[in-house]
C-alpha cells in the first residue's frame, strides 16, 4: 500500500510502498477513501522537519538539554547516534480520514466489515491506503455523508470542541478570529447554534468568502470598530480564537472585543502572551482548548477502547466526532464549498507544497484521494516484500533471522549491534503498522518487512527469532517461535505475570520431557535479554570477584528517572509496571555476580503521592550463600546524573562500577581504574555475540534457564514484598503439570 511519511532529518516528503498494517485488538482496518490535509498543525509538522539541524535545535533547546545531559552520562558517540536515529525514523502524516473497515481486529463487536466510517487520530488516520483505527476513534457514516464531507470530522470536532468550551448559548454575540478551514468550521458551528457571528482574518480572500456563511466578516484593521457596532457596543460574549500565528495579536485583540466577564477560547496554535491589564479589568476567561475534547491523549480511551460514562462525560471525541457527522448528515453544516484541491496520493507531495506556501495557490480544503478496487486478498499484500531477496532454505552453520518490533529500542540499539556480528542473515522483520518494519528492513537490509507476526514464526527460512515488542506479547510470542521448533531471543522481561511464566516453564519441560531446567542443547535455545552481564566492564568485575570466596554484598543503584502516569510500562496490563518492566535487569546483574538466584526478597517504597507508580523502591534480596543484594530503583533524581553504580564488597575487595563507563577496584591497597573511554557499553554486542556463538556451535544457553526463571520470578515476589510489607520467598519451582 501507499502511505505519506516524512524524513525528519531532511524534511522531505516521500510516498512510500509498505506493508497493509495489522489490526489489533480493538481496532478496525480501514481501506481509505479520503483523507485531509491540515493545513495548520501538518504544516507546523512539516516545516519544523525543512528546518537544518541548529534551526531544530533553536526552537527545541528542551531536547538541546536533554541531548546533552545525555552526552554526559553516556558519552557523544551513542548520544549522537540515539539523536540521529530518532530523526531518520519516518513520521506518518494526517489524522483525519474516511473509508470502508475491510477487517476487524479482536473484541471489536461494535463495527462490522463493510461498515462506511469516519477516522480520526494521529498515528491512526493516517495519509494512507489502509489504517488501522481504535473503536473509540471510528465513527460510522449515514449514506447521505460522502467520503469527502467524512474527511473533515477531524477537524470539524476540534472546532467543535472549542465551541463547546466557550459555553455560547442561543442569541450570544460570537467572534472568530481567523478564518482559515478550522475558523469557518468554527462560524458554521456557531451559526447553525443560534449565534450571531463576526468573522476576522487578514487575508481579504478568506474574508469576502465567509460572508457567504451567513456571517459578518472584517478585516483585521476594521474588527474593534466592527466588533462594537456588532455587539451594540457590548462587547463580544465569545471570542474563538483559529488564528495560526505566533503572535500573540489575536490574544489581545480578543481582550479589546470581548464584553465584561467574556469568555476566550484558544482553539489555534498562537502566542500566548496575555495583556494582564484588560484581562483583568474586564475578568476575562480564557481556556486553551485541547484538541478534539475528553479522551484526546489519554491511552485507556484511544488505544484500549474505554470510553467515559456519559453520565459525567457527555461530550467525549469519539462523540464530538459522532456529533459532527450528525451536522453533516442534517444539513446544518456544508463542507463542500470549503474543499479547494484533490490531490491522489501519489501526488501527495505536491500537496504540502500548497500548504507550506511553496506555490502562490491560495487553497482551504485539500484533500488526497485513494484508489478504491479492494485487492484480491489482504493476507498477501499485508507482507509485502522490500525487493531483496530472501533466504531460502535453512543452513545450520548460519543465524537466519526474524525480528519481531521494529521500535526505537531495536532500531537505535540492538539492530545497530547486530549488524555486526557475522553469520546473521536478516531474513525478515515485522511490525503492526508496517511502516517501522519497512524502514528497518531498507535501513539493516533485511529480505523483507510484514506487519503479521505469523509470517515471521511459519517462515522455513527463519531459524531465529527475536522478539522486540511491547512486554504483554513476549510470552505468548516465545511460546509461538519454540513451538515452532525455533531459537528465540527475548528482550526482558521474559513474563509479566505468574501465569506466563508458568506457561513457559511447561512447554520447556513438555520439549524436553523431563523436569530438568537445563535443557537438552539439541533443542532450540531460549535467551532474554539480560545485557548488563555481558558487558565488558561487568565481565571484568566478575573476574576480580570470582577468586574469593566469602559472600558479597551488593548496591545497585539505579536513577531510573520518571516516567508520565500515563507511559505503557507502568500499565500492569501491557508494561507490568517498572519492576517486572525493568528492574529486572538489575536482579539479573546480582545473580551474574553472586551465580546464584535470590532466595527472598524484602521492599520498601516512597509513598507515590500521586506522582510516582511504586518506582521508588529499596529491594533487599538474599541468597543461598548468603550473599545480599540491594536494588535502589529511583524515579525522583535528576535525569542529568549517572544512571547506574553497582558497589560490591567482599573478602577485602571493592569493585565500583560506574554507569558502565568506569570501573574502580581495591585489593591490598592497589587501586586499579578502567574506562570505555568514548562510549557506555552496556553488553548489548556482545549478548548477541555469545547467544549466536551457542546457536551456531550448539553449545550451552549464554544464561543459565534457572537464571533466567528465577530472575523473573524474583521481581514478581519483589512486587508481593512491596505490597505486603512481608519478607517474600522467590525461589522459582519449575512446572511439569498445569
Amino acid at each position: 500500500m501507499k502511505q505519506v511519511l516524512q524524513n525528519l532529518r531532511s524534511g522531505k516528503i516521500h510516498v512510500m510502498d509498505l506493508p497493509v498494517p495489522t489490526p489489533q485488538p480493538g481496532e478496525a482496518l480501514v481501506q481509505t477513501a479520503v483523507s485531509l490535509v491540515s493545513a495548520g498543525t501538518e504544516r507546523m509538522v512539516v516545516e519544523f522537519a525543512e528546518k537544518s539541524l541548529l534551526s531544530k535545535a533553536r526552537s527545541r533547546p528542551d531536547l538541546v538539554r536533554q541531548l546533552l545531559d545525555k552526552a554526559r552520562r553516556e558519552g557523544l558517540i551513542p548520544t549522537l547516534a540515539a539523536a540521529f536515529n530518532r530523526l531518520d525514523q519516518p513520521m506518518p502524516l494526517g489524522y483525519s480520514s474516511a473509508g470502508i473497515i475491510r477487517a476487524l481486529g479482536e473484541g471489536l463487536s461494535s463495527f462490522n466489515v463493510g461498515g462506511r466510517v469516519a477516522c480520526a487520530g494521529g498515528g491512526y488516520a493516517v495519509h494512507a491506503e489502509y489504517c488501522a483505527v481504535p473503536k473509540n476513534l471510528l465513527v460510522p457514516l449515514p449514506d447521505n455523508v460522502s467520503y469527502e464531507q467524512a474527511a473533515f470530522s477531524t477537524l470539524g470536532a476540534i472546532a467543535l470542541h472549542g465551541f463547546r468550551l466557550s459555553e455560547a448559548q442561543l442569541g450570544e454575540r460570537v467572534a472568530v478570529i481567523g478564518l482559515g478551514l478550522l475558523g469557518r468550521l468554527a462560524v458554521r458551528i456557531a451559526c447553525a447554534a443560534g449565534c450571531y457571528v463576526l468573522g476576522i482574518d487578514l487575508n481579504p480572500e478568506r474574508v469576502a468568502l465567509a460572508g457567504q456563511m451567513g456571517a459578518e466578516a472584517v478585516l483585521r484593521d476594521q474588527a474593534e470598530s466592527a466588533a462594537q457596532a456588532f455587539s451594540r457596543g457590548r462587547g463580544c460574549d465569545v471570542i474563538i480564537i483559529c488564528a495560526d500565528t505566533r503572535s500573540a495579536d489575536p490574544v489581545e485583540l480578543a481582550g479589546m472585543i470581548a464584553r465584561d466577564r467574556a469568555r476566550v477560547i484558544a482553539v489555534g496554535a498562537v502566542g500566548l502572551h496575555i495583556p494582564r491589564k484588560i484581562y483583568y479589568e474586564k475578568e476575562l476567561l480564557f481556556v486553551n482548548s485541547r484538541s478534539y475534547g475528553p479522551g484526546r491523549y489519554d491511552a485507556a480511551y484511544e488505544e484500549k477502547g474505554q470510553d467515559y460514562p456519559i453520565g459525567y462525560v457527555r461530550w467525549t471525541e469519539g462523540r464530538n466526532l459522532e456529533a459532527f457527522v450528525d451536522l453533516l448528515s442534517s444539513s446544518k453544516i456544508d463542507v463542500c464549498p470549503l474543499i479547494t484541491h484533490r490531490f491522489p496520493i501519489e501526488q501527495a507531495p505536491r500537496a504540502y507544497e500548497l500548504i507550506t506556501g511553496k506555490g502562490t495557490e491560495s487553497f482551504l480544503g485539500v484533500l488526497l484521494t485513494y484508489p478504491q478496487s479492494l485487492p484480491a486478498d489482504l493476507t498477501v499484500i499485508s507482507p509485502g516484500a522490500t525487493g531483496a531477496k530472501s533466504v531460502q532454505g535453512r543452513q545450520e552453520d548460519t543465524i537466519h533471522l526474524g525480528v519481531l518490533g521494529a521500535g526505537n529500542f531495536a532500531t537505535a540499539v540492538l539492530l545497530p549491534a547486530l549488524s555486526k556480528i557475522p553469520r546473521v542473515e536478516l531474513v525478515g522483520i515485522a511490525s503492526a503498522s508496517g511502516m517501522s518494519a519497512q524502514h528497518a528492513a531498507s535501513r539493516f537490509g533485511f529480505g523483507y518487512a510484514c506487519t503479521r507476526e505469523e509470517q515471521i514464526i511459519d517462515d522455513p527460512s527463519v531459524n531465529t527469532v527475536a522478539i522486540l515488542t511491547r512486554h504483554h506479547l513476549h510470552a505468548r510470542q516465545v511460546r509461538a517461535v519454540y513451538k515452532a521448533g525455533k531459537h528465540v531471543f527475548c528482550e526482558k522481561p521474559l513474563a509479566i505475570s505468574q501465569a506466563e511464566l508458568d506457561e513457559i516453564s511447561r512447554l520447556l519441560l513438555e520439549e524436553t520431557g523431563d523436569d530438568d531446567p537445563h535443557l537438552p542443547l539439541s533443542h532450540p535455545l531460549l535467551m532474554v535479554g539480560f545485557n548488563r552481564r555481558f558487558a565488558p566492564l561487568a565481565q571484568r568485575l566478575y573476574r576480580f570477584f570470582s577468586e574469593q570466596r566469602e559472600p558479597l554484598v551488593i548496591n545497585y543503584r539505579v536513577n531510573a528517572g520518571s516516567l508520565p502516569p500515563s507511559h505503557w510500562l507502568h500499565d500492569p496490563e501491557q508494561g507490568g509496571g517498572r519492576i517486572i518492566g525493568e528492574a529486572c535487569h538489575f536482579v539479573d546483574f546480582l545473580a551474574f555476580l553472586v551465580g546464584e538466584t535470590p532466595v527472598s526478597v524484602r521492599a520498601q517504597a516512597l509513598p507515590d503521592n500521586g506522582k510516582y507508580q511504586e518506582d521508588n523502591v529499596v529491594m533487599t534480596f538474599t541468597f543461598p550463600g548468603g550473599s545480599i543484594g540491594i536494588v535502589n530503583y529511583l524515579a525522583n533524581g535528576d535525569r542529568a546524573f549517572a544512571k547506574e553504580r553497582i558497589e560490591v564488597f567482599a573478602g577485602g575487595r571493592v569493585g565500583v562500577l560506574d554507569d558502565f563507563r568506569t570501573l574502580e577496584t581495591i585489593h591490598n591497597g592497589r587501586r586499579s581504574v578502567y574506562r570505555s573511554r568514548f562510549q557506555q557499553d552496556k553488553g548489548h554486542k556482545a549478548e548477541w555475540e555469545a547467544f549466536a556463538s551457542a546457536v551456531l556451535s550448539g553449545g550451552t544457553p549464554p544464561i543459565p534457564y534457572d537464571h533466567i526463571f528465577g530472575v523473573t520470578q524474583a521481581t514478581f515476589a519483589a512486587v508481593d514484598a512491596l505490597r505486603s510489607g512481608e519478607k517474600v520467598e522467590t525461589i522459582y519451582r519449575y512446572k511439569s503439570s498445569p
